[in-house]
């Protein structure tokens, strides 16, 4: 007779939260130990929910979309909402050599013109000339996918536990450590990357998919959530200072939304917040081995995208040989 090993994940974002399921479904006797008052009370809350292995591929290293790609799948299995769309990516007139560069540095995508453009959306009719139309890619809101994990492990036979900034008690045969920037007193090289974001509802303009817009120093994506709201996003600033999100960095979101398509001036600023996004000096998530357990961290602004990978890889290394259910 097979013993299903006891595992506690500790981290209630997105990378415990794949960790938690994988390692459920293969068997495992799961223990998913969350320090906030929730699920995703931490960086995933605020992330933009975007499956885009090509488009990321432009400033990411080498190596992360194909690390990626499996991720796409996964997320159609565990969470239905996740909306295959594609990703569409544009730039003001003045910066329309960005997209050149983009489409020199990344694949699966195709040239747009204007009526392309209107075509995917019909908001932003006539404010583009050119774009570049990534189909493969996918979108889903962190706030739905997120419990919707959690709703998972439980129907596995897993256990979710909320407030428990320590390790709470208990015989485990393993431990992961998923915590982020909370798990830096063992990952000493681990830094943290300040993001900033906000959720808008603007009555004329409605998005099918992600946008990216192109800026030599600040672009920007907006991510369409339910009943009209966008996500808004998001800044990448070296500094590991946590607080509220800083006058200039909300002023220049907000000029590029605005810029994106006038409506957004008359905007309803519904959240503002921001975060620390743990990431490691190649920005690329690791798997480290200590006696305490592994540690799952560094995803950088890739969280949604990678998670699903590296679980399979923690799955793989604590339960060798088994397949999932």
């Amino acid at each position: 007779m097979t013993v299903s090993p006891s595992i506690l994940v500790r981290g209630g974002g997105v990378a415990g939260l794949a960790c938690a399921v994988t390692l459920a479904e293969r068997g495992a006797l799961v223990t998913l130990a969350e320090a906030g008052p929730a699920i995703g009370s931490g960086a995933s809350w605020k992330a933009g929910g975007m499956l885009a292995p090509w488009c990321e591929a432009e400033t990411a290293p080498p190596g992360l979309t194909e690390l990626a790609l499996p991720s796409l799948d996964w997320w159609r299995r565990q969470v239905p909402g996740t909306v295959f769309a594609g990703t569409l990516v544009l730039a003001l007139s003045r910066d329309s050599s960005e997209l050149g560069r983009m489409a020199r540095r990344t694949a699966g995508h195709r040239p747009l013109d204007e009526a392309g453009i209107a075509a995917l959306e019909p908001s932003l009719a006539g404010r583009f000339s050119r774009g570049l139309f990534y189909p493969d890619e996918a979108h889903l809101d962190p706030r739905r996918a997120l419990p919707a994990l959690a709703a998972r492990l439980i129907a596995l036979g897993g256990r979710v536990l909320t407030d428990q900034p320590e390790r709470p008690p208990g015989n485990f045969d393993h431990v992961v450590d998923t915590r982020g920037f909370a798990d830096r007193d063992a990952l000493r090289d681990l830094r943290g990357v300040r993001g900033e974001m906000l959720m808008l509802r603007a009555r004329g303009v409605t998005l099918s998919r992600p946008v990216r817009l192109l800026h030599p120093r600040f672009p920007v994506y907006l991510v369409p959530r339910a009943d009209g709201v966008v996500m808004l996003g998001a800044t990448m600033i070296e500094s590991e200072e946590r607080g509220a999100p800083r006058v200039r960095s909300i002023m220049e979101l907000l000029s590029a939304a605005f810029a994106l398509h006038p409506d957004f001036g008359e905007a309803e600023i519904l959240e503002i917040a921001a975060d620390l996004r743990p990431s490691f000096g190649d920005n690329m998530p690791r798997i480290e081995h200590d006696g305490a357990g592994l540690h799952v961290n560094g995803m950088y602004r890739h969280g949604f995208l990678l998670a699903p990978a590296l679980a399979a890889q923690v799955a793989d290394l604590l339960l060798p040989g088994r397949r999932s259910s």
